[in-house]
């Protein structure tokens, strides 16, 4: 037995898979709450947690399932079909959750820290992007270890400003994620490269 095997944690980041088509068998409320309690658990700059997690079903997801489609035929490829695939996952998962940062930690930073407003700005704003990139891998791992399937649609940004009126929300378009039961059993996952390629050791 390896240490993923050992440890659970561990096994549910290896057997994390990025699916996109879904079986129609609904996931319960409890489990959103879930996903979105261990998503709440991400760190954040200064515990600002200024992320806004949206969760999506029925009329409106078939809505927003369509404008992305629609809007896919505006674009070139390799965009067009990575909308269209984005449409087809959002069609068939029986629930998706919008992730939006509110932009509250960008205001409190900037008047906070006494530095050209521009450079505070950039600063702030990619302590925001960071804070929600980790909510969203907690939400993926956490569906994983409830036998849940999902993906991270970042695609839709091309289309951010008609996502969020569509969604009736302000603030920065971070990403939307199906969440289901896979359509079929997922094979092994796509090759990663080694460490040894990645890593870089100092002193």
């Amino acid at each position: 037995m390896n240490d993923c095997e050992k440890n659970q944690t561990l096994a549910n980041i290896m057997a994390r898979r990025s699916v996109r088509m879904y079986s129609d068998k609904e996931v319960s409320d409890g489990d959103i709450l879930k996903i979105l309690s261990a998503a709440n658990q991400a760190p954040s700059a200064h515990n600002n947690q200024s992320w806004r997690f949206v969760v999506v079903r029925g009329e409106k997801k078939e809505e927003l399932a369509n404008l992305v489609s629609e809007r896919a035929a505006g674009f070139p490829r390799p965009s067009s079909t990575l909308l269209r695939m984005a449409s087809r996952s959002m069609a068939c998962a029986p629930v998706i959750i919008a992730v939006i940062n509110t932009g509250e930690l960008i205001r409190h930073g900037t008047e906070l820290f006494d530095v050209d407003r521009d450079i505070a700005y950039d600063f702030f704003r990619t302590m925001e992007i960071q804070s929600s990139a980790a909510a969203v891998e907690n939400m993926l791992i956490a569906a994983t270890s409830l036998g849940l399937s999902t993906v991270w649609l970042g695609i839709l940004f091309l289309i951010k400003d008609e996502v969020l009126g569509l969604l009736d929300e302000k603030g920065e378009f971070m990403a939307v994620v199906p969440v289901g039961y896979a359509a079929k059993q997922s094979s092994a996952g796509p090759s990663k490269r080694p460490l040894e390629m990645i890593v870089k050791r100092v002193g």
